[in-house]
């Protein structure tokens, strides 16, 4: 009954990602991510942050509540302030859509998978029931 073998779907999936690496929008992704790191500022904001998170989880640690509010304040605005930079708008931009688009393949991926097995047990891809499911779930109580 088995037609493809895991290591061909492997060579399939591997053949689809790097269809997928090749695309308009990886492309951008990769354009904008390559500003981000040129951009001075950026990176300075972004190792600043870093160094008050590390320093927010040992105030978290010692319960030092009131410094800890103060680390976090200094993280939101150093964060409010990377966001108002157009290239890290662009940035976070593009990865929600190259986000969007690993999501609809892989939900795609899964849907048919389930609807393939659905159908050819003969089950009802509207219910979402296997054949099997189907031919051993009673009707009107009798079965």
């Amino acid at each position: 009954m088995a037609q493809y073998t895991r290591k061909e779907v492997l060579d399939e999936a591997k053949y689809l990602a790097n269809m997928m690496a090749n695309m308009e929008e990886i492309d951008r992704f990769k354009q904008v991510e390559a500003k981000i790191n040129a951009n001075q500022k950026v990176q300075q904001n972004i190792k600043r942050i870093k160094a008050l998170q590390k320093q927010a989880v040992n105030f978290q640690a010692y319960e030092k509540t009131e410094a800890l509010a103060k680390v976090e304040a200094e993280i939101d605005r150093l964060q409010a302030e990377l966001d108002e930079i157009p290239v890290v708008q662009e940035f976070k931009d593009i990865q929600l859509l190259v986000n969007d688009v690993l999501q609809l393949v892989t939900g795609t991926i899964a849907r048919e998978v389930t609807n393939h097995v659905i159908e050819s047990t003969g089950g009802d891809p509207l219910s979402g029931e296997t054949g099997s499911k189907i031919a051993n779930s009673t009707s009107c109580g009798f079965k």
